[in-house]
């Protein structure tokens, strides 16, 4: 029975793998189980057998990736230090990620409207546990230690998370390089903002 079970948790898990290569590849709808079957080396009655459909397919390869990204970042939130040090730590790990794993986070907002009803509160709620509660954790204490101005910490937390992931980008990457800088760019603009200092005027 045991051995059963691991030959039925490594077929899983090779559909799985197949199925995350061909979403990040192409549109949602562009996927058809007949090409995750094949991709995994499985019957599609095998792929049926794990996956009752596409959709739960899809679903459950989101909800698990989204749980391995929120415990990453939680240790973020768990760890001492200051806001900015605290956020320089979460960010890192986003920007440290494999391309396939932020490929991943960024399906969320690709897809999450070709899902309704219960599947689509459970991705949504998947991504926020994810990444903007763990920044809105360490920005209420941020807040709270008079480290940033007093705001709305879940405004200030979808903020930090956008300019997150507008350094992600192609153009961001060439513009900016590396990972360091780009996380120097994103802690820039959100303690310190765009503004010049402006030039002392001469008496």
């Amino acid at each position: 029975m045991a051995r059963q079970d691991e030959r039925s948790a490594t077929t899983q898990a090779r559909i799985l793998a197949a199925a995350r290569t061909l979403f990040l590849g192409r549109p949602y709808a562009d996927v058809t189980t007949d090409m995750i079957a094949r991709a995994a080396e499985v019957t599609k009655g095998g792929l049926y057998h794990h996956f009752p459909s596409k959709e739960q397919l899809y679903v459950s390869m989101m909800l698990g990736d989204l749980e391995g990204k929120r415990k990453l970042f939680e240790e973020a939130v768990d760890m001492g230090g200051t806001c900015r040090e605290r956020l320089a730590r979460l960010t890192r790990d986003f920007l440290d990620l494999p391309d396939e794993e932020s490929g991943l986070m960024r399906l969320v907002r690709r897809d999450v409207n070709t899902f309704g009803g219960e599947d689509r509160d459970r991705l949504v709620r998947a991504y926020q546990r994810a990444l903007p509660e763990q920044v809105e954790a360490i920005v209420r204490d941020g807040i709270r230690n008079g480290e940033l101005a007093p705001a709305d910490p879940r405004l200030l937390s979808w903020s930090f998370v956008a300019l997150v992931e507008i350094v992600i980008g192609d153009y961001a990457a060439r513009v900016l390089g590396d990972a360091e800088t780009r996380l120097d760019h994103v802690l820039g603009l959100f303690f310190e903002g765009a503004e010049t200092v402006p030039a002392k005027v001469m008496a």
